[in-house]
Protein backbone atom coordinates (compact mmCIF):
# COMPACT_ATOMS: atom_id res chain seq x y z
CA UNK A 1 0.00 0.00 0.00
CA UNK A 2 2.75 2.33 0.40
CA UNK A 3 4.12 1.84 -2.88
CA UNK A 4 -0.06 2.71 -4.22
CA UNK A 5 0.08 5.71 -2.04
CA UNK A 6 3.35 6.81 -3.15
CA UNK A 7 2.57 6.60 -6.52
CA UNK A 8 -0.96 8.98 -5.62
CA UNK A 9 1.65 11.53 -4.17
CA UNK A 10 3.91 11.85 -6.85
CA UNK A 11 0.66 11.96 -9.44
CA UNK A 12 -0.55 14.62 -7.16
CA UNK A 13 2.43 16.84 -6.71
CA UNK A 14 2.66 16.50 -10.52
CA UNK A 15 -0.64 17.91 -11.09
CA UNK A 16 0.18 20.75 -8.65
CA UNK A 17 2.37 21.80 -10.71
CA UNK A 18 0.67 21.09 -14.63
CA UNK A 19 -3.02 23.12 -13.21
CA UNK A 20 -2.24 26.09 -15.17
CA UNK A 21 -4.43 28.85 -16.54
CA UNK A 22 -5.84 27.66 -20.03
CA UNK A 23 -5.36 23.66 -19.29
CA UNK A 24 -8.72 22.11 -19.27
CA UNK A 25 -9.74 19.38 -16.68
CA UNK A 26 -9.74 16.42 -19.04
CA UNK A 27 -5.90 17.37 -19.94
CA UNK A 28 -4.89 16.61 -16.09
CA UNK A 29 -6.73 13.50 -16.29
CA UNK A 30 -4.59 12.61 -19.43
CA UNK A 31 -1.30 13.24 -17.20
CA UNK A 32 -2.64 11.55 -14.47
CA UNK A 33 -3.23 8.34 -15.91
CA UNK A 34 -0.42 8.32 -18.45
CA UNK A 35 2.01 8.69 -14.99
CA UNK A 36 0.58 6.31 -13.11
CA UNK A 37 0.55 3.55 -15.57
CA UNK A 38 4.37 4.73 -16.84
CA UNK A 39 5.12 4.10 -13.15
CA UNK A 40 3.33 0.52 -12.42
CA UNK A 41 0.07 1.24 -11.50
CA UNK A 42 -3.24 1.03 -12.85
CA UNK A 43 -5.76 4.16 -11.89
CA UNK A 44 -8.50 3.05 -8.79
CA UNK A 45 -11.16 5.09 -10.07
CA UNK A 46 -12.53 3.49 -12.75
CA UNK A 47 -13.10 0.31 -10.76
CA UNK A 48 -16.02 2.56 -9.69
CA UNK A 49 -19.24 1.35 -11.70
CA UNK A 50 -20.36 3.93 -13.96
CA UNK A 51 -16.97 5.97 -13.63
CA UNK A 52 -14.40 5.85 -16.37
CA UNK A 53 -11.78 8.88 -15.36
CA UNK A 54 -8.49 8.42 -13.19
CA UNK A 55 -9.50 12.02 -11.34
CA UNK A 56 -12.18 13.66 -9.97
CA UNK A 57 -11.89 17.13 -10.70
CA UNK A 58 -13.72 19.66 -8.42
CA UNK A 59 -13.72 23.13 -9.39
CA UNK A 60 -15.29 26.36 -7.52
CA UNK A 61 -18.49 25.33 -5.53
CA UNK A 62 -17.85 21.50 -6.92
CA UNK A 63 -17.65 19.80 -3.85
CA UNK A 64 -16.54 16.17 -5.02
CA UNK A 65 -17.03 13.91 -7.65
CA UNK A 66 -16.36 16.78 -10.02
CA UNK A 67 -15.75 14.72 -13.82
CA UNK A 68 -12.77 16.13 -15.87
CA UNK A 69 -14.01 17.30 -19.13
CA UNK A 70 -13.47 20.30 -21.25
CA UNK A 71 -13.41 22.98 -18.35
CA UNK A 72 -10.96 25.47 -18.95
CA UNK A 73 -9.17 26.56 -15.90
CA UNK A 74 -9.11 30.40 -15.10
CA UNK A 75 -6.69 32.18 -12.81
CA UNK A 76 -8.00 31.88 -9.48
CA UNK A 77 -9.86 29.00 -9.74
CA UNK A 78 -10.61 27.15 -6.44
CA UNK A 79 -9.65 23.27 -7.79
CA UNK A 80 -9.81 19.65 -5.85
CA UNK A 81 -8.02 16.89 -6.99
CA UNK A 82 -9.34 13.36 -5.76
CA UNK A 83 -6.65 10.53 -7.36
CA UNK A 84 -6.29 6.71 -6.75
CA UNK A 85 -3.96 4.16 -8.07
CA UNK A 86 -3.27 0.71 -7.68
CA UNK A 87 -0.12 -1.09 -7.27
CA UNK A 88 0.41 -5.35 -6.69
CA UNK A 89 -3.30 -5.07 -6.10
CA UNK A 90 -3.17 -2.92 -3.32
CA UNK A 91 -4.89 0.91 -3.52
CA UNK A 92 -4.10 4.23 -2.20
CA UNK A 93 -6.38 7.21 -2.57
CA UNK A 94 -5.87 11.02 -1.80
CA UNK A 95 -6.78 15.01 -2.91
CA UNK A 96 -5.65 18.29 -2.27
CA UNK A 97 -6.62 21.56 -3.18
CA UNK A 98 -5.09 24.39 -4.62
CA UNK A 99 -5.29 27.63 -6.19
CA UNK A 100 -4.72 27.97 -9.79
CA UNK A 101 -2.34 30.66 -10.81
CA UNK A 102 -0.61 30.23 -7.13
CA UNK A 103 -1.58 31.79 -4.17
CA UNK A 104 -1.00 34.87 -5.64
CA UNK A 105 -3.43 35.03 -7.71
CA UNK A 106 -6.06 33.52 -5.04
CA UNK A 107 -8.87 34.95 -2.82
CA UNK A 108 -7.71 35.46 0.83
CA UNK A 109 -11.04 33.41 1.52
CA UNK A 110 -10.37 30.67 -0.82
CA UNK A 111 -6.70 29.98 0.87
CA UNK A 112 -7.86 30.48 4.23
CA UNK A 113 -10.58 27.60 3.50
CA UNK A 114 -7.77 25.48 1.87
CA UNK A 115 -5.54 25.65 5.14
CA UNK A 116 -8.40 25.11 7.37
CA UNK A 117 -9.43 22.22 5.66
CA UNK A 118 -6.30 20.93 5.25
CA UNK A 119 -5.90 21.45 9.47
CA UNK A 120 -8.64 19.89 9.85
CA UNK A 121 -7.65 16.28 8.00
CA UNK A 122 -3.83 16.45 10.25
CA UNK A 123 -6.27 16.54 13.39
CA UNK A 124 -8.81 13.76 12.05
CA UNK A 125 -5.06 11.76 11.15
CA UNK A 126 -3.90 12.36 14.75
CA UNK A 127 -6.59 11.23 16.23
CA UNK A 128 -5.67 7.76 14.71
CA UNK A 129 -4.57 5.24 17.38
CA UNK A 130 -4.63 1.75 18.59
CA UNK A 131 -7.70 1.09 21.14
CA UNK A 132 -8.98 4.50 20.35
CA UNK A 133 -12.35 4.69 19.16
CA UNK A 134 -12.52 5.19 15.20
CA UNK A 135 -15.14 8.07 15.80
CA UNK A 136 -12.68 10.14 17.66
CA UNK A 137 -11.25 11.09 14.24
CA UNK A 138 -14.67 12.95 12.95
CA UNK A 139 -14.80 14.83 16.44
CA UNK A 140 -11.49 15.92 16.03
CA UNK A 141 -11.79 17.14 12.59
CA UNK A 142 -15.04 19.07 13.64
CA UNK A 143 -13.17 20.83 16.62
CA UNK A 144 -9.98 21.69 14.34
CA UNK A 145 -12.67 23.52 11.94
CA UNK A 146 -14.74 24.97 14.85
CA UNK A 147 -11.50 26.45 16.13
CA UNK A 148 -10.57 28.16 13.08
CA UNK A 149 -14.35 29.68 12.56
CA UNK A 150 -14.04 30.85 15.89
CA UNK A 151 -10.57 32.46 14.83
CA UNK A 152 -12.04 33.74 11.74
CA UNK A 153 -15.20 35.06 12.73
CA UNK A 154 -17.00 32.91 10.39
CA UNK A 155 -18.80 29.64 9.48
CA UNK A 156 -17.43 27.04 7.62
CA UNK A 157 -19.93 24.08 6.26
CA UNK A 158 -19.00 20.82 7.36
CA UNK A 159 -19.67 18.36 4.61
CA UNK A 160 -21.80 15.11 6.09
CA UNK A 161 -23.16 13.71 2.98
CA UNK A 162 -19.54 12.12 2.18
CA UNK A 163 -17.08 10.60 4.42
CA UNK A 164 -13.70 8.58 4.67
CA UNK A 165 -13.50 5.24 4.08
CA UNK A 166 -11.37 1.74 5.06
CA UNK A 167 -9.23 0.83 2.25
CA UNK A 168 -7.09 -1.99 1.33
CA UNK A 169 -7.76 -4.28 -2.05
CA UNK A 170 -11.00 -2.40 -2.82
CA UNK A 171 -10.87 1.72 -2.69
CA UNK A 172 -14.10 1.61 -0.38
CA UNK A 173 -14.54 -0.86 2.61
CA UNK A 174 -15.93 -0.72 5.79
CA UNK A 175 -15.68 1.05 7.88
CA UNK A 176 -16.90 4.66 7.12
CA UNK A 177 -15.00 7.55 8.50
CA UNK A 178 -17.20 10.17 9.26
CA UNK A 179 -15.84 13.83 9.32
CA UNK A 180 -17.92 15.63 11.89
CA UNK A 181 -18.53 14.50 15.79
CA UNK A 182 -21.55 11.87 16.21
CA UNK A 183 -23.20 10.21 18.63
CA UNK A 184 -21.42 6.37 18.59
CA UNK A 185 -17.89 6.35 19.35
CA UNK A 186 -17.54 3.88 16.49
CA UNK A 187 -15.43 0.37 16.16
CA UNK A 188 -11.94 0.66 18.36
CA UNK A 189 -9.04 0.80 15.99
CA UNK A 190 -6.88 -1.86 15.65
CA UNK A 191 -2.66 -2.10 14.28
CA UNK A 192 -2.83 -2.66 10.79
CA UNK A 193 -6.16 -0.79 10.22
CA UNK A 194 -5.78 1.63 7.21
CA UNK A 195 -8.10 4.56 6.52
CA UNK A 196 -8.75 7.69 4.12
CA UNK A 197 -9.72 10.78 5.96
CA UNK A 198 -11.10 13.14 3.88
CA UNK A 199 -13.11 16.58 4.99
CA UNK A 200 -14.56 18.61 2.99
CA UNK A 201 -15.31 21.93 3.83
CA UNK A 202 -17.07 25.29 1.95
CA UNK A 203 -17.25 29.10 2.65
CA UNK A 204 -20.99 28.60 2.98
CA UNK A 205 -23.33 26.19 3.87
CA UNK A 206 -23.18 22.45 3.65
CA UNK A 207 -26.22 21.46 1.90
CA UNK A 208 -25.21 20.26 -0.97
CA UNK A 209 -26.90 18.55 -4.30
CA UNK A 210 -25.70 16.58 -7.38
CA UNK A 211 -25.81 17.76 -11.12
CA UNK A 212 -27.14 16.17 -13.45
CA UNK A 213 -24.41 14.44 -14.54
CA UNK A 214 -24.90 12.41 -11.48
CA UNK A 215 -21.48 12.58 -10.20
CA UNK A 216 -20.46 16.06 -9.44
CA UNK A 217 -21.60 17.32 -6.18
CA UNK A 218 -21.77 21.35 -5.96
CA UNK A 219 -22.32 23.14 -2.97
CA UNK A 220 -26.60 24.44 -2.87
CA UNK A 221 -25.55 28.29 -2.27
CA UNK A 222 -22.87 28.69 -5.12
CA UNK A 223 -20.12 28.51 -2.31
CA UNK A 224 -16.70 27.81 -2.41
CA UNK A 225 -15.30 24.49 -1.63
CA UNK A 226 -12.23 22.77 -0.68
CA UNK A 227 -11.38 18.53 -0.30
CA UNK A 228 -8.13 17.25 1.36
CA UNK A 229 -7.58 13.30 1.68
CA UNK A 230 -4.60 11.06 3.33
CA UNK A 231 -4.63 7.27 3.36
CA UNK A 232 -3.21 6.19 6.82
CA UNK A 233 -1.87 2.80 8.41
CA UNK A 234 -2.01 2.41 12.21
CA UNK A 235 0.57 1.16 13.80
CA UNK A 236 1.29 -0.43 17.35
CA UNK A 237 4.35 2.55 17.57
CA UNK A 238 2.46 5.06 15.66
CA UNK A 239 1.36 6.34 11.90
CA UNK A 240 1.95 5.85 8.83
CA UNK A 241 0.52 8.52 5.84
CA UNK A 242 0.77 6.51 2.46
CA UNK A 243 -0.01 9.07 0.69
CA UNK A 244 2.59 11.68 2.16
CA UNK A 245 5.76 11.76 0.47
CA UNK A 246 7.68 12.07 3.60
CA UNK A 247 5.21 9.25 4.81
CA UNK A 248 3.71 12.82 7.26
CA UNK A 249 7.15 12.85 9.70
CA UNK A 250 7.28 16.15 8.98
CA UNK A 251 3.59 17.13 10.12
CA UNK A 252 3.05 13.77 12.65
CA UNK A 253 6.52 15.84 14.28
CA UNK A 254 4.49 18.87 14.96
CA UNK A 255 1.46 17.23 16.02
CA UNK A 256 3.20 15.35 18.60
CA UNK A 257 2.35 12.02 17.00
CA UNK A 258 4.63 9.32 16.68
CA UNK A 259 5.78 8.51 12.86
CA UNK A 260 5.63 4.31 12.55
CA UNK A 261 6.85 3.43 8.64
CA UNK A 262 7.25 -0.13 8.11
CA UNK A 263 11.30 -1.20 8.31
CA UNK A 264 12.68 -2.75 5.28
CA UNK A 265 13.91 -5.98 7.89
CA UNK A 266 9.70 -5.73 9.08
CA UNK A 267 8.34 -5.69 5.39
CA UNK A 268 6.76 -9.30 3.81
CA UNK A 269 6.31 -7.75 0.49
CA UNK A 270 3.83 -10.13 -1.63
CA UNK A 271 6.19 -9.60 -4.75
CA UNK A 272 8.94 -7.75 -6.07
CA UNK A 273 7.28 -5.41 -8.51
CA UNK A 274 5.89 -4.05 -5.01
CA UNK A 275 8.78 -4.01 -3.28
CA UNK A 276 10.40 -2.53 -6.63
CA UNK A 277 7.81 0.12 -6.85
CA UNK A 278 8.40 1.82 -3.41
CA UNK A 279 12.02 1.82 -4.40
CA UNK A 280 11.63 3.44 -7.81
CA UNK A 281 8.99 6.17 -6.13
CA UNK A 282 11.04 7.00 -3.07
Amino acid sequence: MRAAGLLVARTLDLLAEQALPGRTTLELDGLAECFIRDHGGTPSFPEVPGYRHTLCTSVNEQVVHGIPGPLVLREGDLLSIDCGAIVAGWHGDAAISLVVGGDAAARPFDLRLAQVTRDALWAGIAALRVDERLYAVGEAVEASIEAAARADGRPYGIVEDYVGHGIGRHMHEEPQIFNYAVRDRGPLVRAGFVGAIEPMVCLGSARTRVLDDEWTVVTEDGSRAAHWEHTVAVRDGGLWVLTALDGGAGRLGELGVAYAPVREEEANQPGESSESAVKDLE
